[in-house]
């Protein structure tokens, strides 16, 4: 709801009239991707609801409704004066309604001096002089009214209170006394949302875990993905002393203690180490995204936030997208989808990013190749062409679902939150504007086209280019589309229209999963030499025949090549895979008999055989 336009303070009294706790106004050239980036992390970190815009609503020359709404509905607003400040029209337009809101709504304004003198700002001397100067070049006389209220607002900014950031100030010291002095200002209010649903059934869990009637100290532990928890702060001079002083105070006293989104057992050890720092009847609430924390504290109980059911998540998403609880016409729920799926929530995709940023790298490399490529997909499957890949998968995916970023359903596949598809983002902030220079391409648009037009670079390491070409007309590549994918590690094709040429050859030093259904050629490329291949699925190929004696598959672990119509023959050296756990030759017509076995096929499982 946006804030009444009247000037009376009791109109603001109630903590939800306000949108956002910060609003933020920068110069994007400066300081988007140092000071203002930082500052805005750190208070995204700490909860506090901030509006940035990255340039994403400043176009035309009048500045949009939408920012102007953002100023209104926002407690305070966070003003960055920098060098170029000044050249912005959009910058001044801000200030100008930022100062509006702080006379007419009470809206508290900081200023920050980022690298300029206070005085410059509020005598409009220096640099800031010369930016005026520019603007009133062939000002007509509204242009020129509209400065005089530019440098009004200024000049009134530059006598507040604020933070002057010098060349060769400690910047984390500076935003650290922002963001305290941002949390004083905000009053601890707790905020229930009229939409929130679900609420009941997993209240009724925790509470009975807490068995808030039986004596004795109880400690519970909460976990899932980020933003489950109840912010609470406790500060401390010294560890130690710390410690002694929840003992001393706490010992004797039945108290409720909330612990919020730990991250590392230490954490557990100084603030709620045992159960005898608390008095009888204490209840300790802990929530975390890592669940071993928990496990490894040894609380009493644990609850695991399961994710909403079907029904559930329909009344959330009605409440939101339509505020009802009925769903909408089918046109607007393609609408509401399609926003959702092109740009994801920043204020859930930054919560959710927390426990990312957590993870070490080879870790974060496990969870993009899963939110990529491999959701839904067996856990075992999954393990073994990671593991060729040099990650040590059991380990990282044990790590993802003790951060509850994916879980592993009861038939054993990896599942992972469709909110999750923020790995997807963050492949896509890779490089926005070329798919060519991003790590993971999943969508099949952006892989034609690099393939198409020759723009893949060592950057990809994976590549998916699936079945939703609406065309029926033959798709062509070349070795050249391939010949800078130097890094590529996972390729799959599901597209039966591709054609290659004769000639055709790509990278496979590093390649541990090939999947190419409707492989075009009889035969591999002649410089096919993927020592680390794990897994080989030609469903439905051309191909007559697979490799000569030459070619060493060690890590083979999976081959599929059912429906291939025109195989002839198998390698006669299939025996001297050692890892070969699964072979599905159902459908290969033309296969009239196996090759002669010397000794056991290493650890074969799962064997799939036609012969006609």
């Amino acid at each position: 709801m946006m804030p009444s336009s009247s000037s009376s303070s009791s109109t603001f009294d109630s903590h939800s009239r306000w949108s956002w706790d910060v609003f933020l106004s920068f110069r994007g050239k400066d300081t988007l991707r140092n000071f203002t980036d930082h500052l805005y992390s750190d208070l995204i970190r700490c909860n506090i609801k901030t509006f940035r815009d990255d340039d994403g609503l400043r176009k035309g020359e009048e500045i949009s409704p939408e920012l102007l709404q953002a100023i209104e509905e926002s407690r305070i607003a966070v003003v960055v004066f920098s060098k170029n400040y000044v050249d912005s029209k959009w910058c001044l337009e801000e200030l100008v309604k930022i100062m509006s809101c702080k006379e007419e709504r009470e809206q508290k304004v900081i200023p920050i001096f980022y690298h300029v003198d206070p005085s410059e700002v509020r005598n409009q001397r220096e640099i800031y002089k010369e930016a005026f100067t520019r603007h009133e070049e062939n000002a007509d006389e509204e242009k020129k009214e509209k400065i005089r209220r530019w440098k009004t607002a200024m000049r009134e900014a530059g006598k507040l209170a604020g933070y002057d950031v010098k060349v060769d100030s400690y910047e984390s010291e500076i935003i650290q006394d922002i963001i305290k002095e941002i949390r004083g200002t905000i009053p601890m209010v707790l905020d229930v949302n009229e939409n929130i649903v679900g609420m009941d059934s997993r209240l009724e869990r925790l509470v009975s875990g807490l068995e808030i009637q039986s004596n004795g100290v109880r400690m519970v532990g909460v976990c899932g993905l980020g933003g489950i928890g109840v912010k609470g702060q406790l500060t401390l001079k010294n560890i130690l002393e710390g410690v002694k002083v929840i003992k001393d105070k706490l010992s004797s006293k039945k108290v409720p203690v909330f612990v919020d989104d730990i991250d590392d057992s230490r954490q557990l050890e100084y603030l709620v180490g045992k159960h005898s720092w608390f008095g009888d009847g204490s209840r300790i609430i802990i929530t975390t995204r890592k669940k071993y924390l928990l496990t490894a504290h040894g609380v009493d109980y644990m609850y695991a936030v399961d994710k909403l059911n079907d029904f559930e998540a329909l009344q959330l998403l009605c409440s939101y997208a339509f505020k009802q609880h009925l769903p909408g016409k089918v046109k607007d729920w393609k609408n509401e989808l399609k926003k959702v799926a092109e740009v994801p929530n920043k204020e859930i995709t930054n919560v959710l990013k927390l426990s990312y940023d957590g993870l070490d790298r080879t870790q974060k490399m496990i969870f993009l190749d899963i939110a990529c490529f491999f959701k839904g997909c067996p856990v075992e499957r999954v393990t073994q062409v990671l593991d060729g890949s040099g990650f040590k998968a059991t380990s990282g995916i044990n790590a993802l679902v003790d951060r509850c970023l994916i879980t592993i359903s009861t038939n054993k596949n990896i599942e992972m939150h469709d909110s999750l598809t923020m790995g997807k983002e963050i492949v896509y902030k890779e490089c926005p504007d070329e798919p060519g220079e991003r790590s993971r391409l999943w969508k099949h648009e952006d892989a034609c086209r690099v393939l198409t037009i020759n723009m893949g670079t060592e950057k990809i390491e994976g590549m998916l280019l699936n079945d939703q070409c609406t065309s029926e007309h033959e798709i062509k590549f070349t070795s050249e589309a391939f010949k800078r994918m130097t890094r590529l590690r996972l390729l799959a094709v599901y597209n039966n229209r591709v054609q290659l040429s004769e000639d055709f050859a790509f990278p496979s030093h590093d390649l541990t999963s090939l999947i190419w259904v409707g492989y075009s050629l009889a035969s591999l490329p002649s410089n096919f030499h993927a020592n680390s291949l794990v897994e080989l699925s030609l469903i439905c190929g051309n191909i007559k025949g697979l490799w000569d004696e030459n070619l060493c598959l060690k890590k083979l672990t999976r081959m599929n090549l059912n429906g291939c119509v025109n195989l002839e023959n198998l390698p006669r050296d299939i025996h001297k895979l050692k890892h070969l756990l699964h072979l599905n030759c159902n459908g290969c017509s033309k296969l009239t008999s196996f090759p002669e076995i010397k000794r056991n096929i290493g650890k074969l499982a799962d064997l799939r055989l036609v012969l006609l």
